[in-house]
Parts: structure tokens; sequence; C-alpha cells
């Protein structure tokens, strides 16, 4: 077993940043439009599958030597009404440009690409601990 860790710091009352044990850092805010600056918590989920799947199917088309002229992946998040505003259904559509794959082969890979070897969506499943604590300064 491996473990990450990644250190959420408050900037403001609705701005953090998110830093990973090699310093990379990502803005998040909870402003909405049009003073938004940079992704929610719930849209970096969002963009996390998408980025973890992603990378498994252009890999698995790259072994099978198809050409790539482009990719994407479109997520779409349905959140409850209420608090916890969270997904009841996530949907994904995969895009690929390629003068040489099949719909078929295409298919095969994202399947596993979603439900085998993406560890987001493998951890949307999850449990989840916590603990809390106040320092004093």
């Amino acid at each position: 077993m491996s473990t990450r860790t990644s250190v959420v710091r408050m900037k403001s009352d609705y701005e953090y940043e998110a830093t990973n044990q090699q310093g990379n850092t990502v803005a998040i805010d909870m402003y909405d439009a049009p003073n938004k600056k940079a992704q929610s918590p719930m849209d970096l989920l969002l963009s996390a599958l998408g980025g973890c799947s992603s990378v498994d199917a252009v890999l698995m088309m790259r072994k099978k030597r198809k050409t790539i002229v482009d990719f994407f992946v479109e997520v779409e998040g349905t959140r409850q009404d209420g608090v916890p505003a969270f997904y009841t259904h996530i949907r994904m559509n995969f895009v690929l440009v390629s003068p040489d794959a099949t719909v078929e082969e295409f298919a095969k890979v994202v399947a596993l690409s979603v439900d085998k070897y993406c560890s987001v969506a493998s951890s949307i499943k999850s449990e989840i601990s916590y603990t809390s604590e106040v320092r004093k300064p």
C-alpha cells in the first residue's frame, strides 16, 4: 500500500489552496460566477475522474497503435438538491478523433479504463474516516 497526502489551506473564507507531497498546488474557490477564479471541490472531483480515466484510455489506444488526432472526455454530474449536494449521477462522454480506431474497440477501452483501472472511480466508493483537533497558536 502507498499513502499520498494533501494539505488544504485557507486563503480566505471562500478560497483555498491544496498542496500535495511534491509541492504541486491547486487553487480552489467557492465563489459563484462571475467571481469564480478556480474550480470548486465538486468541480475538481469531476475533473479528477475525467483525468484519471482519460490517461488509461489514451495509453490503451496507443498500445493498440491507433492514431489519436484529438481526445477529450465530457464529465457531467447531477447533484442532489439540499445539503449535502452530492452527485447522484455522473455521466462521462469519451470522444476520440482517430482515422483508424473503431467504435467497438474504443468502447471496450473506455469500459476497462473506468471500471477497472481508474483509481478515482474506485475511490468514490471507498470508506472515509476522519479526526479533528484544535491547535493553539
